[in-house]
C-alpha cells in the first residue's frame, strides 16, 4: 500500500483542480531506471486505469501504482514539502537503502 500525507492530499488537489485534470483522476506513482543511485520516482496526474495496476485509496486520495513499480514502492508514504527548500512531493520510502541528495533517486 501506498499512503498519501494531508500535505500530499492538499496539494494534488490543488494541483488537479489547477490543471483542469478530468473527473475521476488520480496519482499515479512509479519507479524507473535511471539518477544518482540507479532508480527514479515518477509522478504524475492519470486518469486511465491499466489492466497491471495496483489501485489505492488514502486519505480521500487515489493512487495508482503499476506491478513492477509495487515492489519499490510498499509502504511508502507520499508526501510534500513546500517549506523553504521547496522540494515538492517527497516519497519516503522504506525499502530504499539509499537516496541521493537531492532525494529523487534511490537504491535498494
Amino acid at each position: 500500500m501506498i499512503t498519501v500525507s494531508e500535505n500530499a492530499k492538499n496539494q494534488a488537489i490543488k494541483l488537479m483542480a489547477e490543471d483542469h485534470a478530468p473527473d475521476g483522476s488520480f496519482i499515479r506513482v512509479g519507479v524507473k531506471g535511471g539518477g544518482c543511485s540507479g532508480l527514479v520516482y515518477d509522478l504524475s496526474f492519470d486518469h486511465e486505469i491499466h489492466e497491471d495496476d495496483k489501485v489505492f485509496e488514502d486519505n480521500g486520495i487515489q493512487v495508482v501504482c503499476d506491478k513492477k513499480s509495487i515492489l519499490y514502492l510498499a509502504g511508502t508514504e507520499l508526501d510534500f514539502s513546500g517549506g523553504l527548500n521547496g522540494k515538492g512531493f517527497i516519497f519516503k520510502n522504506p525499502n530504499a537503502n539509499r537516496t541521493c541528495g537531492c532525494g529523487e533517486s534511490f537504491s535498494l
